[in-house]
């Protein structure tokens, strides 16, 4: 514990913005178990849109009681977050998945740290110092080695994979975008206000993508089982209202950089949980790679 508050000391960072972005870690790792269960049993987009849909009630509940009407800027970032962070993110996600495995999808993704460090120094002037970018590159390292040791497949490339690598590509834009061009409106409407509006024009848009698709019928909807109607709150609940608060807090915080290298985090917790319960293997390469990801908070955080 010592040890801990010498570091946040040393980071300027509030005990409760990292446990925070810890936390926002350990529940996107849960989601990998989540959507194993869905995957088999419920439409990518129709699980998708029922996700976001139950985010959007639970973070209704949430606002301040007093709500300032937006003005029109505020109203053309909302929409802009939400088309890229929900809305665009689900779409090149799912689809993406259905040219390449999701290994080799997690190993496009963990580049997500590196791209918003280098779009917060780009396009929001924060700072980009030599130990950061060890950090970032610690990150990558141990992230890549967590999951090419689960799948050392999902580096191997064919004449199909170039549609999901661009797809997923996509994904990483669209998250980069979201975390990068969030901060001004934050520090506007506050956190939750931000989350929630962002959320919900997602989750219209992917209704009507739902709609548009054909999956969101009876036949789809009692397909789901007990297991999938609790993994899909949990997913709404937690992995989207509560983890996303906690990841827009972040960045309010600390700034886009310094709370995006914790996403480095996800796939160490889902290797955690996979093994807890699902019951797969965990080796030494695994736990190095979770050290260097440690490793690489701490220099990307150093004050």
């Amino acid at each position: 514990m010592q040890a801990f508050l010498k570091y946040t000391k040393n980071t300027l960072i509030p005990p409760t913005t990292t446990l925070s972005l810890i936390g926002v870690a350990i529940i996107w790792g849960g989601t990998f178990i989540a959507g194993r269960q869905l995957a088999d049993s419920s439409p990518p987009l129709l699980s998708a849109f029922i996700r976001f849909f139950i985010a959007s009630i639970v973070l209704a509940f949430c606002l301040p009681p007093q709500q300032k009407n937006l003005n029109v800027a505020q109203k053309i970032r909302v929409l802009f977050l939400g088309t890229f962070g929900i809305f665009l993110y689900n779409i090149c996600f799912f689809y993406g998945l259905q040219h390449i495995s999701a290994s080799r999808a997690s190993l496009i993704v963990s580049i997500n740290p590196a791209v918003i460090a280098l779009s917060a120094f780009l396009f929001m002037q924060e700072k980009l110092s030599p130990m950061k970018l060890a950090g970032i590159a610690a990150c990558l390292i141990g992230a890549s080695a967590i999951i090419l040791n689960k799948d050392p497949s999902a580096i191997i490339a064919n004449s199909t994979t170039w549609k999901g690598d661009l797809l997923i590509l996509g994904c990483v834009i669209s998250w980069v975008t979201y975390s990068v061009f969030s901060r001004p409106l934050i520090r506007e409407i506050g956190s939750i206000n931000a989350v929630f509006y962002s959320v919900l024009t997602g989750t219209i848009l992917l209704f009507f993508a739902v709609l548009i698709n054909g999956d969101l019928t009876l036949k789809n909807l009692l397909n789901l089982g007990i297991v999938q109607i609790i993994c899909l709150f949990f997913l709404g609940i937690f992995g989207s209202a509560l983890a996303y608060v906690w990841y827009y807090k972040g960045i309010e915080k600390i700034g886009a950089t310094r709370a995006g290298v914790y996403i480095a985090l996800v796939p160490l917790f889902a290797v955690i949980f996979g093994q807890v319960i699902l019951h797969e293997p965990i080796n030494i390469i695994m736990i190095i790679g979770g050290l260097l990801v440690l490793i690489g908070i701490v220099l990307c955080n150093k004050g």
